[in-house]
């Protein structure tokens, strides 16, 4: 994968006299000496390649030329011996195609000297915030901490301006989601062959995940949700905790990060192998708009217009069953939308109303969801937009009813 293309596309958007600045980002305290799992800024990713805390890239753009600097920790083997090896300059040119690598202990002198030697009119940083009360990361207290020291600089968000590069993906980006995507398919085929009742919803979760940690996936995409019963009712059921009943279906929404980019897929299973016909009829209705969704994703439309068809599909369903009047009630069981970006993050970088382009990657996921029966169903696959329609990547992973009943049935 080429990092140093993604970084030739910032360039050609950016002005000239401009600096970026991006950190991975840096460990976060649990308690005492105890960490979360680090997880790296995605720009930060997505422009070197690298997944390492306590690393920054620094680039300024002229009008003659664009310099570009990486830094990361200078190897030392007492950290070493507790911790495990450090990478090398040499490692991460390897990976970054950043010639220029030095320690972090030269950052911020680095960028003092970009200060005083150029004309530096503007700054990007990542300063993007999911809600307002969130902490800020670490590359937004960077941000306000430069600030601070050059308020002449106007600042610039990084997050924003690699948006649309991010939407459409390379062939290297696909087939690292292709691989998520397969190692998922995987971990759901081992969960149907031990799927029983009586077991715990986490014991469902630890199936999954021990089938895909085994075959090279580094972490999860998000939290695994396997909700049996009513929980499949909650969208984002994170606990797991619960018995599954038999009679009950499980929703399990789950996926994987290969090389750092995501799958995200949704499965419904009946907990004995067998969908009752209450069960099989709203199923295969949620199928349906799942299908007929697939069937329209395509260049020029958006993810909203893709929703639409799976309101209408679901609506019309609902009242062919006298559970709602009329489809504009829909919103009774089906309460989300159908689709969302997906690469390096999960709900991958976006702009609100963007048309979808070949090399897009998308989710399909319609849903029911009946409280009232305890039925929770969600049928999610992974699309990647072509020229003149789209792929299925998530195609092998049967959600067909029948052919999850035999599968199960083996």
């Amino acid at each position: 994968m080429s990092f140093k293309e993604h970084r030739e596309k910032l360039y050609q958007t950016l002005e000239e006299n401009t600096l970026v600045i991006a950190y991975a980002g840096i460990p976060i305290h649990a308690n005492e000496d105890d960490y979360f799992d680090f997880a790296v800024n995605s720009q930060y990713f997505y422009l070197t390649g690298l997944e390492r805390e306590n690393t920054a890239f620094l680039a300024y753009k002229s009008a003659e030329k664009v310099q570009e600097v990486l830094f990361i920790e200078e190897p030392e083997p007492l950290a070493e011996r507790w911790t495990g090896k450090m990478p090398t300059k040499e490692e991460v040119r390897a990976i970054s195609e950043i010639e220029d690598v030095r320690y972090t202990d030269g950052l911020e002198g680095a960028i003092s000297s970009f200060m005083g030697r150029f004309r530096v009119e503007r700054a990007y940083f990542d300063m993007y915030r999911c809600r307002m009360n969130d902490l800020p990361d670490y590359n937004l207290v960077m941000a306000e901490r430069f600030n601070k020291a050059y308020p002449h600089v106007v600042l610039r968000d990084l997050h924003t301006a690699c948006a649309p590069l991010r939407e459409q993906k390379d062939e290297d980006e696909v087939e690292c989601v292709r691989r998520a995507v397969d190692i998922t398919r995987q971990g759901l085929e081992f969960v149907m062959k031990h799927l029983k009742p009586g077991m715990t919803e986490y014991q469902v979760q630890a199936d999954f995940e021990y089938t895909c940690r085994r075959l090279g996936a580094a972490r999860q995409s998000f939290p695994t949700i396997a909700g049996s019963g009513i929980n499949g009712c909650m969208m984002h059921y994170g606990t797991n905790h619960c018995e599954v009943q038999d009679g009950s279906l499980i929703l399990l929404d789950l996926g994987v990060k290969y090389k750092n980019y995501c799958s995200d897929i949704t499965r419904t299973y009946p907990a004995n192998g067998k969908f009752s016909p209450r069960q099989r009829e709203l199923y295969e209705l949620v199928l349906k708009a799942n299908r007929e969704v697939a069937a329209a994703a395509k260049p020029g439309l958006t993810t909203r217009e893709l929703n639409d068809i799976a309101r209408r599909v679901l609506g019309e369903g609902l009242v062919a069953m006298g559970m709602i009047a009329e489809v504009s009630e829909v919103g009774k069981y089906y309460m989300h939308g159908v689709s969302h970006p997906i690469g390096i993050d999960v709900h991958d970088i976006s702009l609100v109303g963007d048309v979808l382009k070949p090399g897009w990657i998308i989710s399909n996921e319609p849903g029911l969801y009946v409280d009232e029966e305890a039925i929770g169903i969600r049928i999610e696959d992974d699309l990647l937009i072509t020229e003149d329609g789209c792929e299925v990547l998530s195609k092998d992973i049967i959600k067909d009813p029948d052919e999850i009943e035999a599968f199960m049935a083996e």
